[in-house]
């Protein structure tokens, strides 16, 4: 009989593991990320991304913000650009910020590691979990 108990608590666990770790590997929804991206010069800001529940998203890019719309079907996934906010951004950062929400409206697919989000296009894009 206690061996019986032990083989369901210990499949039980495995489980309830299973499941904490594919939970842990799907789409970030409800999660801010940070772009994996050096500094432009003269500057510590670096893009970040708050997807929401929804998948509604709020970008903070370079220079520039605004919003967009993630779409997730499978491992399939497409970004819709809101409007993005000017900020009167100097003509360097204002391109590499077109530059970034072009790479994200051309992504198809999607990939999860951990706490690195992979966005698959012509210019793979990575991001990371923000931590606390």
């Amino acid at each position: 009989m206690v061996l019986v108990k032990r083989m369901m608590f210990a499949a039980v666990a495995v489980l309830l593991m299973s499941v904490a770790a594919h939970a842990e590997e799907g789409f970030p929804f409800g999660t801010e990320m940070t772009l994996e991206a050096v500094p432009q010069p003269g500057s510590k800001r670096i893009p970040n991304i708050e997807i929401g529940d929804n998948g509604e998203v709020v970008l903070e890019l370079w220079c520039k913000g605004g919003k967009g719309q993630f779409s997730v079907a499978g491992n399939t996934v497409i970004f819709v650009p809101g409007a993005i906010q000017d900020r009167s951004c100097p003509p360097v950062k204002a391109q590499a910020d077109d530059d970034l929400v072009t790479a994200l409206a051309a992504v198809e697919t999607w990939k999860r590691q951990g706490d690195v989000l992979t966005l698959i296009g012509p210019k793979p894009l990575r991001f990371r979990t923000n931590g606390n």
